[in-house]
């Protein structure tokens, strides 16, 4: 049996600032989810997040990949610091895809093959870029291991 006292003390409480769109959408998600609270859908939103970190760490050895991002082209000096970091790690990626969504929006989806470690250095360089607003990174071991 748990000890709910024990549990209270347990529980960290924490304030978050966070923009208004950002938080309706956060709130519609966790209503159609039916979480009975915020603090449930942050739980599991950091749980998640948590899952994902760990996997990633885990990426090890000769893999094949793809990075999916979309970010704002219009976005100073952000396309030249992508390329850059593109360039740095030229050895793993195989090609790219470049897509044109509408006037501020590009979808880049970039493939690659080679050690897993930095497949994720590159990602995760890709990833913190201001002005990417979506990521995906996709791993799985490289072909003479499937």
């Amino acid at each position: 049996m748990i000890d709910d006292k024990k549990t209270e003390k347990e529980l960290m409480r924490i304030g978050v600032s966070l923009p208004d769109n950002l938080l309706t959408k956060f709130d519609n998600i966790i209503e159609e989810r039916g979480y009975s609270s915020r603090s449930e859908g942050i739980r599991d939103a950091i749980r998640s997040y948590i899952n994902h970190y760990e996997w990633m760490n885990d990426i090890k050895g000769k893999r094949v990949g793809t990075i999916s991002l979309v970010y704002d082209h219009t976005k100073r000096g952000l396309s030249n610091m992508m390329a850059d970091i593109q360039h740095e790690h030229s050895n793993i990626i195989k090609t790219s895809i470049h897509v044109h969504l509408d006037h501020e929006n590009c979808l880049e989806v970039v493939v690659l093959e080679g050690d897993g470690i930095e497949i994720k250095l590159l990602a995760e360089k890709i990833l913190s870029l201001n002005g990417v607003k979506f990521s995906k990174l996709t791993t799985v071991p490289s072909t003479d291991k499937l």
